[in-house]
């Protein structure tokens, strides 16, 4: 597949992912939506892998890596479709947009870890100041379903971050095929679980445009999307590939607005341009750090032949 349209993709589904996500719960049954999601996904992912031959390991490295990605698909999925009845789909996106950011606190946490510099704790700041706004605006009663909603996807990226780090260090070398069939057959009696105590009826009610919803997030969600990702990671530059975090909250929420009628505050999208800024702050800082340094060395250069 060409780099370009494999890009294309990754912005296109990820941008939709959010109002997806908020009409295949519009039924009433959150659970009961991402569960058939991932059950189909699963079917979809597994059938691909006898297509290409390709015999899922067992082995105890690809077991350990399949577990480490269970929060990140079960626990932040579950959280993120339930905050998805009480926010607009854009500031889904928006929510998920920090987890480079949340990623990098985490791993001052682990040995080994590359130690942040000024430019990414301003991107941290800044990013704890947009999100306060946000929450200052879901403040009162009224709101109260809200704050919970912005908590349970503060938590919903927090699991997704630190799932994801988990896995890189697992370094099972599975091919992301691999590992998306084997973090979903794992997180599919998790699912099965929350649905059954979850008290939603066992028929799981959907609109007409929620059941197309969970079929489009099921195929391009859950799989094109993710093996696009993993395309252009391998053949782009890590800064180019950073650009997607940028680009699709801006995306969501202007399908959110055209598609669903919603109606951001204005506190909620200040919020949402200071995360932005934050997250552009934390993956462009070192880049342009690097530049400054290749002109002051250029023109130390120069200056010293005319010399």
């Amino acid at each position: 597949m060409p780099t370009g349209l494999a890009y294309l993709i990754v912005v296109l589904v990820w941008a939709s992912t959010p109002l997806a996500i908020k009409w295949s719960a519009e039924g009433g049954a959150p659970v009961g939506s991402v569960m058939l999601r991932m059950a189909t996904a699963l079917v979809v992912g597994g059938f691909l892998l006898l297509l290409l031959r390709r015999r899922p390991r067992f082995d105890r490295r690809a077991l350990l890596s399949y577990a480490a990605a269970v929060p990140g698909v079960f626990g932040a999925m579950a959280l993120s479709y339930q905050a998805s009845q009480y926010l607009p789909s854009g500031m889904l996106s928006v929510m998920f947009g920090m987890a480079p950011l949340i990623s990098g606190l985490i791993l001052q946490a682990l040995p080994g870890a590359t130690r942040l510099r000024r430019w990414h704790w301003l991107g941290c700041a800044l990013g704890v100041a947009g999100l306060g706004v946000v929450f200052l605006d879901s403040l009162g009663v009224q709101g109260s379903a809200q704050q919970l909603a912005l908590v349970m996807m503060l938590l919903a990226v927090t699991l997704f971050s630190g799932s994801g780090i988990a896995v890189q260090r697992v370094a099972a070398g599975l091919d992301p095929l691999t590992q998306t069939v084997g973090a979903l057959a794992l997180s599919m009696p998790c699912f099965l679980v929350l649905w059954l105590s979850s008290g939603e009826s066992l028929s799981i009610p959907l609109t007409h445009r929620g059941l197309w919803s969970v079929i489009y997030l099921a195929l391009f969600g859950s799989v094109v999307g993710f093996l696009c990702y993993y395309l252009i990671l391998s053949r782009l530059h890590a800064a180019t590939v950073a650009l997607v975090t940028l680009i699709t909250p801006v995306l969501a929420m202007t399908l959110g607005m055209l598609l669903n009628q919603e109606a951001p505050s204005p506190s909620m999208l200040v919020g949402a341009v200071l995360i932005l800024i934050a997250l552009g702050c934390y993956l462009f800082g070192d880049r342009l750090t690097r530049r400054k340094a290749r002109q002051a060395a250029l023109a130390e250069d120069s200056t010293e032949v005319s010399s």
